[in-house]
C-alpha cells in the first residue's frame, strides 16, 4: 500500500499541544493526537461492523509509525507534571534491591549451578562451581555482554549436557519472543557454528551430542521437534503436529531416562517417550489423543507416571508399565478429588511430589513411594504462592521449593522428604523493608449467580478506612491461570501511601481447579467480567474503597477483562492501568493467521460459528466502546508484541478517543523496542513502573 502523507497528522499533533485545554486551573495540558477515521466494513453471519482504524494494522506504515510515536510523545507530555513522583517511586523501589547479589545454588552432574547480578549491570551472571571439592567459578553465561548492541534481551533455553561440556542456550533481542538456539562449549567457551531460529523447548540426549529442539511456524505455534547431532550439518524432522490447535512441547524426565514429546491444545493432549539413550529412535505414543482428554507423563524404573482427567477435571495420578503403556494397563496411584486440583506433578527416585490446589490455596503434598505414606507441607499464612524450585537431582530426599507471600519476601527452601525437616536456604533481601507493618486479609464476596468469589487484600497495618481507602485492584481470569500471590517488593510503595491491594479471584481462572476455569471461558466468559464487577460493587459497599479511589489493573487477556468492565460499568472506577490488552477479540479470533488464534478457539470460541460469534461480540471491548464517560486510563504496549499485537490497544484507544463523552485523561504509551513482557533491563522495567504507579498514583490524589 502506498504511503500516506504524514504532514496532516504531525501538524495535528503540533497544534494540540499549542492549543491545549487546562484540565487544572495550574496546568496546561495538550489533547491527544486524533487517528484518521477511514471507513472499513466486515460483514460475517448477516452483521456488518464498521473498524475506521483498521489500518492501523499497518506496522510498516510511516503514518502509523508516526501516530504511534505521536502517542507516546503525548503520554510522556502529560505525565511531565508528574516527573518528580517518577523519580522518588524509582529510587524508593531501586533502594530495596540489593543489587549485587546471588540466588542459591542448585546441584546438578556435580556442579552447582547459580546467577548472580551486580551492581548497575542490567542482567543477570550464569556461573558454576565444581561442588565436591569447591571449585573455582565458571562464568557460562554473562547476558550483558549478550545484550551489548540490543535494546532488549532475554534468555530461554538454558540446558547442559550429560557430560557437563556442552550449553545450549537460545536468546530474544526484539522482544517479539523470536528465540534463536546456539551451542556453546563450555571447555572452551566457543560458541559452536550451531544457529537455528524460531525456537521453544530444548533437551540433549543421554550421549550429550545430540540435541533436540522445537520450532514454531509463522503463528508462534511449536509444531515441529527436530533431532541435531552435533558436527552434521543436516537435522532431522522427528514430529510434527500439523493440527493447529496443537503446540509442541518437549522436556527430559528427572531420570534422565527418557525425553516426552507433548502436543497440547487448551483441552486435548497427546504425549509421545523417546528413550534418552537411544535419539535415533522412533517416539511412541502413550496413550492417543482423544477430545477432552488430557495428560502429562513422568518416569521411575519400570513405569511411566501419568497425570490425568480421565477420571475427573481436577485430575488423579495413574501408572503404567513402560514397556506397555496404554490406558486399558493404567493402575491408579492418586484418585480424583472433587475439592482438590492436582495442578502439577514432580517425580523423585524414593518420592512423589503434587503441587495440589485447595479453596484456591497452593499446597505440595508428598508421598513416599515404597510405603505408600503421603503429607502435606504446612505452611504458616493465609495468603501466599509456593512453587517448585530447579529440582535436577534424581535420587535425592531433598525438595527445594520457594515461599512467599504478598508480605513474605521469596524464600529458598530445602525439605527433607524423609524426615520432613526444612531449611531456609535464603530469603530475598528487601532493603528497608520491615513486613510487621503489613498485613493480608482473605473474603468471598457473592457473584450475581450466588457463587461465592475469593479476594485477596494487602494493605498497611492501621489503615483508615473513612470513606473508603485507596484501592489497586488487580484481575486476570482466563487459561485457568492463578494470579499470583506472592511477593512484589515494588507495591511497598503503594501500601506506604495508603493504597489497599486487592486481587479478584474471578471465573476463567484457575483458583478454585479446572471447573472454575470452565465457569469463565467460551459460552461462560460472560462471568469473568460480572464477577469483578461484583467483587468492585462489594468492596465499595463495605467501606475498603470507594467510587473515586478505586484504581483498576489488567494485563493481556487481563486487559480483556478490565477493558470489558469499563464498557459495563465506567462509573465504578476512578482510573484504569491496561498493559499489553487483548482487547479486540473479535478481529482477532477471526484471522487465523495471527498468533494463538487458532490454538484458542477453546478459550474464546471461534467465530466463524454464528454462536460463538454473537457470544464474543457481546463482550469484545473494542466492538463495545461506545459514548459515555470512561475513567482516566493509561495503556501500555510494545511494537513488537507477538501475543497481543499492538494495534489491538492502538485501535482501541483511537475508538475510545472518539467516542467518549469525559475530559479524563487517555494515554497510550507504545515502547518500540520490546514485546508482550516489557522492558527486560532490571533498571529500564523499574522505570516503567515508576512511570505506570505515577499515573495511577496522581489520578488518585496520591502526588506525594
Amino acid at each position: 500500500m502506498a504511503s500516506r502523507n504524514l504532514a496532516p497528522l504531525v501538524l495535528l499533533f503540533a497544534l494540540a499541544c499549542a492549543t491545549s485545554p487546562s484540565r487544572t486551573p495550574t496546568s496546561s495540558l495538550p489533547a491527544p493526537p486524533v487517528a484518521r477515521r477511514q471507513p472499513h466494513s466486515v460483514t460475517l453471519h448477516g452483521d456488518t461492523r464498521q473498524d475506521d482504524y483498521f489500518w492501523l494494522r499497518e506496522k510498516d506504515n510511516p503514518e502509523v509509525l508516526a501516530y504511534l510515536e505521536a502517542e507516546t510523545a503525548y503520554a510522556r507530555a502529560f505525565m511531565k507534571s508528574s516527573a518528580s513522583l517518577q523519580e522518588r517511586l524509582y529510587q524508593e523501589m531501586l533502594g530495596r534491591i540489593q543489587q549485587t547479589d546471588a540466588s542459591v545454588p542448585y546441584l546438578k552432574g556435580g556442579y552447582r549451578y547459580y546467577s548472580r547480578t551486580e551492581d548497575g549491570k542490567p542482567y543477570p551472571i550464569h556461573c558454576r562451581r565444581r561442588a565436591h571439592p569447591e571449585g573455582p567459578e565458571e562464568v557460562l553465561l554473562n547476558l550483558n555482554a549478550l545484550a551489548e548492541g540490543h535494546r532488549y534481551f532475554k534468555l530461554l533455553a538454558f540446558q547442559v549436557s550429560d557430560d557437563g561440556q556442552l550449553l545450549a542456550f537460545s536468546a530474544d533481542t526484539t522482544g517479539a519472543r523470536d528465540y534463536t538456539l546456539y551451542v556453546k562449549d563450555l571447555r572452551s567457551g566457543a560458541l559452536l557454528p550451531v544457529r537455528r531460529e524460531h525456537t521453544d523447548g530444548v533437551a540433549w540426549a543421554a550421549d550429550s551430542r545430540t540435541l533436540f529442539y522445537v520450532t514454531e511456524d509463522a503463528t508462534k505455534r511449536s509444531h515441529q521437534l527436530w533431532r541435531h547431532t552435533l558436527g552434521e550439518e543436516r537435522d532431522t524432522l522427528v514430529y510434527e503436529d500439523k493440527d493447529e490447535r496443537f503446540n509442541v512441547y518437549l522436556w527430559r524426565s528427572r531420570s534422565g531416562g527418557y525425553l516426552f514429546v507433548m502436543s497440547r491444545s487448551r483441552n486435548t493432549s497427546e504425549v509421545r517417550v523417546l528413550p534418552a539413550h537411544a535419539p535415533t529412535s522412533e517416539p511412541r505414543v502413550v496413550a492417543p489423543r482423544e477430545e477432552g482428554h488430557r495428560y502429562s507423563v513422568e518416569h521411575r524404573g519400570e513405569l511411566f507416571y501419568i497425570r490425568t482427567n480421565s477420571g475427573g477435571p481436577h485430575f488423579r495420578i495413574v501408572t503404567a508399565p513402560v514397556s506397555a503403556p496404554e490406558r486399558k494397563n493404567w493402575k491408579e496411584l492418586l484418585p480424583h478429588r472433587e475439592a482438590v486440583m492436582l495442578e502439577r506433578m514432580e517425580l523423585f527416585s524414593g518420592h512423589l511430589v503434587i503441587s495440589e490446589r485447595e479453596k484456591g490455596l497452593q499446597y505440595l503434598a508428598v508421598t513416599e513411594l515404597s510405603s505408600g505414606e503421603r503429607h502435606r507441607i504446612a505452611f504458616p499464612e493465609q495468603v501466599y504462592e509456593v512453587t517448585l524450585d530447579r529440582n535436577e537431582e534424581w535420587d535425592t530426599r531433598t525438595l527445594r521449593f520457594q515461599y512467599e507471600s504478598p508480605i513474605t519476601p521469596s524464600s529458598t527452601f530445602d525439605y527433607d522428604m524423609a524426615t520432613r525437616q526444612r531449611v531456609l536456604r535464603k530469603q530475598q533481601t528487601v532493603l528497608g523493608y520491615e513486613p510487621s507493618r503489613y498485613t493480608t486479609e482473605r473474603l468471598h464476596v457473592t457473584a450475581e449467580d450466588g457463587t461465592r468469589i475469593p479476594v485477596s487484600l494487602v494493605y498497611r497495618k492501621g489503615l483508615r478506612r473513612d470513606g473508603g481507602a485507596p484501592m489497586y485492584l488487580k484481575g486476570y481470569g482466563a487459561y485457568g491461570s492463578t494470579p499470583s500471590l506472592g511477593f512484589f517488593s515494588n507495591d511497598i510503595s503503594m501500601f506506604d501511601r495508603g493504597v489497599i491491594v486487592a486481587t479478584a479471584h474471578v471465573r476463567g481462572g484457575g483458583d478454585l481447579g479446572e471447573t472454575w476455569h470452565d465457569g469463565g471461558r467460551l459460552h461462560r466468559k460472560m462471568n469473568t467480567f460480572t464477577d469483578f464487577i461484583s467483587v468492585a460493587e462489594a468492596l465499595i459497599a463495605q467501606g475498603y474503597t470507594s467510587k473515586v479511589r478505586l484504581a483498576i489493573w489488567g494485563g493481556s487477556a487481563g486487559g480483556l477483562l478490565v477493558g470489558a468492565v469499563l464498557n459495563l460499568r465506567p462509573e465504578l472506577f476512578r482510573v484504569a492501568l491496561v498493559h499489553y490488552p487483548f482487547v479486540d477479540v473479535l478481529n482477532t479470533m477471526l484471522d487465523p493467521s495471527l498468533a494463538l488464534t487458532v490454538p484458542e478457539y477453546e478459550e474464546w470460541g471461534n467465530p466463524t460459528q454464528p454462536e460463538d460469534y454473537a457470544y464474543i461480540k457481546q463482550y469484545c471491548p473494542y466492538t463495545n466502546v461506545r459514548a459515555q464517560a470512561y475513567p482516566a486510563m493509561l495503556v501500555m504496549t510494545a511494537l513488537d508484541d507477538s501475543q497481543v499485537m499492538y494495534w489491538q490497544p492502538t485501535k482501541w484507544v483511537a475508538r475510545l478517543r472518539a467516542n467518549k463523552t469525559d475530559r479524563q485523561p487517555l494515554l497510550l504509551h507504545v515502547d518500540m523496542a520490546a514485546g508482550h513482557s516489557g522492558d527486560s533491563s532490571r533498571y529500564d522495567f523499574l522505570r516503567e513502573v515508576a512511570f505506570t504507579l505515577a499515573f495511577v498514583l496522581t489520578e488518585l490524589g496520591l502526588e506525594h
